[in-house]
């Protein structure tokens, strides 16, 4: 089985290598010391398992465990055990090891891995919404319908009980909320990045911290959306 190590302390990476060598099944492949550079990794090479620490610095192990669509199999190596029953809500996770992690345990955790590999398991794909159909959306502006081809839409912001639809050439003030209009737009286009906006993500021109660009547009990135927007990024 080839697994990698995620852990921002070398010293926590060498000892879990060291364990993964008392195994013939496991095959070290690589090790990184954050999770950014192992998302791009995951995003070119098929894994079995990730030993993956949970407490690292700019983006934690659940952010990643968030990120990835189709995750291998998991195993949290941590010092923490305040996630032990939070790591029960993700499927891709298997085992939950805490440091310093004993031989005899990292063995019971390898047979789980075994067991688990038996099984076959198929996850259903999530459905995106058909945008197949329609390509534009009316707006009601002054007792006016306004046609919007998707992809003039730039960025949508809730402004209380109203909505501001931002396009390349003008912004429209509309009397809707921000869910109403999320639920009329297609998935594979626009993309929720925070409570009060919705971007058109063939739009991004940067993405630097907590925010990205579209045209002059600074569009603040909330932490819960954070790792399914690094999801669908095509990362280099």
């Amino acid at each position: 089985m080839n697994c990698i190590i995620i852990d921002d302390e070398a010293a926590a990476r060498a000892v879990v290598s060291q364990l993964c060598s008392k195994v013939p099944e496991l095959d070290v492949i690589q090790e990184f010391d954050n999770a950014i550079e192992a998302i791009k990794f995951l995003n070119h090479q098929n894994i079995d398992i990730i030993f993956l620490d949970i407490h690292m610095p700019g983006f934690s192990g659940i952010d990643l465990v968030q990120t990835l669509k189709n995750p291998p199999k998991i195993v949290l190596t941590t010092s923490d055990t305040n996630f032990a029953i939070a790591s029960y809500e993700y499927e891709a996770i298997v085992d939950y090891l805490l440091k310093p992690i004993t031989f005899d345990r990292f063995e019971k955790c390898i047979l789980k891995l075994k067991k688990e590999e038996t099984k076959k398991s198929t996850a259903p794909k999530l459905e995106e919404k058909n945008s197949d159909v329609n390509e534009d959306l009316y707006i009601n502006i002054d007792r006016r319908l306004i046609k919007l081809n998707y992809n003039d839409i730039l960025v949508v912001e809730a402004q209380g009980d109203y909505i501001e639809v931002k396009t390349e050439k003008k912004n429209f003030r509309v009397h809707t909320t921000l869910k109403n209009i999320k639920d009329k737009l297609p998935e594979n286009i626009f993309f929720q990045i925070h409570r009060s906006f919705i971007i058109n993500f063939n739009k991004i021109i940067d993405i630097e911290d907590n925010s990205v660009l579209i045209e002059k547009n600074v569009i603040p990135i909330s932490r819960s959306n954070r790792p399914e927007l690094m999801r669908r990024l095509n990362l280099l």
